[in-house]
């Protein structure tokens, strides 16, 4: 499981760091952990995709409970997330005023194209989605916010790469590259390399079956506050409906086009 590498490597960049509070880092990487399917772990499998000695996940999840971050299942034995994180992730949400420009272009996609459309910001080696609208069709691809998907094999984490400027790009792949294992990161580097070289040619990024082999789906960058904040926008559906040539001739432009209609928006409310 990725979770598991990501969470190792994590803890060898904080520990060895002298700027950063070991305790706090380690309490907020078991947080990290639980992923969308994840109702439960115990401190074993926290334990596991940490790389955290379990006995200081013991006293982490013992004080997270406390606090309200966790909740504890006596029958289980194991937790789940509480109260508290949902608060800190609502107030995110709500400072994020980007997404009420941008959701009423969303929806007229999503209606439109009868497709799932997502608006996504960075968040290690995944895209968490901070918003998404759906079509009304039965073959719709439905995600919901708070979804994380991998950077490397979808055309909205493609998008976000390509959308950095040199610096950034050069900052963010370093940084990426310590939560693959060597044999890893040649293939996951190549599908990036892809993405920026489809953004130059068409101005989106495709990504076809490779994050899920019966969905495609098409990216672009939505660049903020010339170019400090670097958001990005994607539409999904299944493959046989969404093929390349329509993605290619169709799709790809008109999320360019919503993208640059928002950035606009965005730009006269302080954003651009």
């Amino acid at each position: 499981m990725e979770q598991g590498v990501s969470g190792r490597q994590r803890r060898r960049d904080v520990d060895g760091n002298g700027n950063v509070v070991i305790a706090l880092a380690r309490g907020l990487e078991l947080l990290r952990a639980f992923g969308p399917g994840d109702d439960y772990l115990g401190n074993a499998e926290l334990a596991r995709r940490t790389g955290i000695p379990r006995p200081t996940v013991s006293r982490l999840t013992a004080t997270l409970t406390t606090l309200g971050y966790l909740r504890y299942s006596e029958r289980m034995e194991k937790y789940q997330l509480g109260p508290g994180v949902l608060a800190l992730g609502f107030r995110y949400l709500v400072s994020m005023n980007i997404r009420d420009i941008a959701r009423p272009f969303m929806q007229e996609l999503a209606d439109s194209t009868d497709c799932m459309v997502a608006l996504g910001t960075e968040d290690k080696e995944y895209i968490t989605y901070i918003e998404t609208c759906q079509g009304n069709g039965p073959l719709v691809v439905r995600m919901e916010v708070g979804s994380r998907i991998p950077v490397a094999t979808s055309a909205i984490g493609r998008a976000y790469v390509a959308g950095l400027n040199d610096q950034q790009r050069e900052r963010y792949l370093a940084q990426l590259r310590t939560h693959y294992t060597a044999g890893q990161w040649p293939g996951i580097e190549r599908l990036l390399k892809l993405g920026c070289e489809q953004y130059r040619q068409y101005g989106f990024c495709m990504s076809l079956g490779e994050w899920e082999p019966d969905v495609h789906g098409v990216g672009v960058p939505l660049i903020l506050k010339g170019q400090d904040e670097v958001l990005a926008l994607n539409c999904g559906g299944v493959a046989h409906r969404l093929t390349r040539d329509v993605i290619e001739n169709r799709l790809g432009p008109r999320l360019a086009d919503m993208a640059k209609r928002i950035a606009e928006q965005a730009g006269g409310l302080g954003y651009a």
